[in-house]
């Protein structure tokens, strides 16, 4: 029987993390008899007077919010990251290891409406917000090893609150993921003397086969290990190290093709989609970072419709991880969705 990828169950490599993935795209034509979520609800005020990132509202913490007008940022009222610096005993066992850790995090309010999502803002108001990550990244690198610029979109996802907003962690610590990312990359510069990152981004334009979009400074592609049914990698087009490098132009056109990959993730199943989504760049390392390219990650739930959902349980706990779409699949059907958000259709 010869190998066909869209039919045979086969693993796939990631070079940038060193992890595989299990694609079993047989899976796909299985009847869904597991959990169904509830779709979410659409219709928000423009302004909550009870959500507390609204402006002027009082928070959890008891500050209130300044009656601001754009984006606006505060340290989060209850932080996993403390500033405080301490020591701490080790407990005198190998197999037993801890390391103090200090940092701070930080809360963006994309906008102050509480009923708009990032795809549904004017690009340049977006434009605000990368501009935003950049400044808070080469502000916070300057004290902090790792700086992690993120956002959880919808309940299916963990975001505690519905008005569209992000968060950056900053940390004295290099933390797992982009610790692997590191080690690959650097190995990688050593042995071909070029970016992994821009290799790949260089092969998937020439392939397209999984370019989701692209414009002449950013790629969206549905990565060839994806684990998420949809996730997408976005890619700069040259060496860019942190956000903080990326220039003028090249932050509008991030902004377009951001409303681009989020208004087709909206139109997939016409609904907020819900993601986890985050920047990588170079952790603020004394080593030379010549070997790092920038990159976010979009990893989205959905599998089968706005009501079901990928788990990573069982034996993608226990083994690896397993996804049933190839994102070969998962490209084609971006691919071939509009640029206009399905409620301004519906609306006229």
């Amino acid at each position: 029987m010869k190998f066909n990828a869209e039919h045979h169950p086969h693993r796939r490599f990631n070079p940038l993390t060193g992890d595989w993935v299990l694609v079993s795209p047989h899976r796909a034509r299985r009847p869904w008899q597991g959990q169904v979520e509830k779709a979410p609800t659409e219709t928000r005020p423009a302004y909550d007077p009870g959500c507390y990132l609204c402006p002027g509202n009082e928070r959890a913490g008891g500050i209130s919010n300044p009656d601001y007008s754009e984006t606006f940022v505060f340290t989060n009222d209850f932080q996993a990251l403390l500033p405080e610096q301490v020591e701490a005993v080790q407990p005198g066992n190998p197999l037993l290891q801890l390391e103090p850790v200090h940092g701070t995090c930080r809360v963006i309010c994309f906008s102050p409406r509480h009923n708009l999502t990032l795809q549904e803002m004017d690009p340049p108001d977006i434009r605000t917000v990368i501009d935003l990550w950049a400044d808070q990244t080469r502000e916070l690198g300057r004290e902090y090893t790792w700086v992690q610029v993120f956002q959880n979109q919808g309940a299916m996802m963990g975001a505690s609150n519905p008005h569209p907003h992000g968060q950056i962690w900053a940390g004295s610590a290099l933390p797992d993921v982009p610790s692997r990312e590191e080690t690959n990359q650097r190995a990688y510069f050593q042995k071909e003397g070029t970016s992994l990152l821009i290799a790949y981004a260089d092969l998937e334009a020439e392939c397209g086969e999984r370019v989701v979009l692209q414009n002449e400074d950013w790629l969206v592609v549905v990565p060839f290990w994806a684990v998420w049914p949809f996730e997408t990698l976005l890619l700069p087009r040259r060496p860019i190290q942190r956000l903080p490098d990326v220039r003028d132009s090249e932050r509008s056109s991030l902004a377009a093709i951001l409303k681009r990959l989020l208004i087709r993730y909206d139109n997939l199943f016409e609904t907020p989609f819900p993601y986890s989504m985050g920047w990588h760049g170079a952790p603020f390392l004394q080593q030379n970072q010549d070997h790092w390219q920038l990159h976010a990650h979009f990893f989205p739930p959905l599998l089968r419709s706005a009501s079901v959902r990928k788990f990573l349980v069982g034996y993608e706990m226990l083994a690896e991880a397993q996804r049933d779409l190839t994102p070969e699949q998962a490209a084609r059907r971006l691919q071939d969705l509009p640029d206009t958000h399905y409620r301004q259709v519906e609306n006229g």
